[in-house]
């Protein structure tokens, strides 16, 4: 296929993702909101429930981070970020993980994150919240609502390569030999 028709042809599977993806939003706007209890959590402060995460907003995206062992969800986290402003003039938006605020705090530092943090250490919170199976930690992003005192979860997902909330991935697929077994570091040389 030459190039012209190669272009038309990802135009109209692009086209029908976004088709796909007006559906999706549409089944998410229907949906039954979960009921979750107010978790304490660990901040760099002390204790920090739930509740408090969303400060004065309704909303509140909670990122499930495996913490500072994975390379993958630091790049996730490093991309976060970089939107990090405009999430948070919507939304609260916090990076949850099973590391203590002390590592937490010294880990964003070397990695110039400004995103809140919290732990979820001893508790379980990632746990309920699907995000630690099979002993293990894992990625995801959960979304939750505040209606009275009340907190419900609205919508979640897992992350991972190819997945809707890492740029990087998209952008390797454009290559003819996409990511070619590339898989993300802490740093590079």
């Amino acid at each position: 296929m030459d190039y012209a028709q190669t272009r038309e042809t990802l135009s109209g599977h692009r086209a029908r993702i976004e088709a796909l993806r007006a559906e999706m939003r549409q089944i998410q706007a229907d949906v039954t909101p979960q009921p979750v209890a107010d978790y304490e959590l660990s901040g760099p402060g002390g204790p920090v429930r739930l509740s408090d995460l969303f400060g004065a907003k309704d909303d509140l995206f909670v990122i499930h981070n495996m913490g500072t062992g994975c390379p993958a969800c630091t790049m996730w986290a490093d991309g976060f970020n970089g939107v990090y402003d405009h999430l948070a003039d919507r939304a609260a938006f916090v990076v949850s993980s099973p590391n203590t605020p002390d590592v937490q705090r010294a880990f964003a530092a070397g990695r110039g994150w400004r995103f809140p943090m919290v732990s979820h250490q001893g508790t379980s919170f990632a746990a309920d919240m699907g995000y630690h199976r099979n002993g293990g930690w894992q990625p995801g992003l959960s979304v939750f609502q505040r209606q009275g005192d009340q907190i419900l979860r609205v919508s979640d997902t897992e992350l991972g390569p190819n997945d809707d909330f890492c740029s990087a991935w998209h952008m390797f697929a454009m290559l003819p030999q996409g990511a070619a077994g590339w898989f993300p570091k802490f740093n590079y040389v």
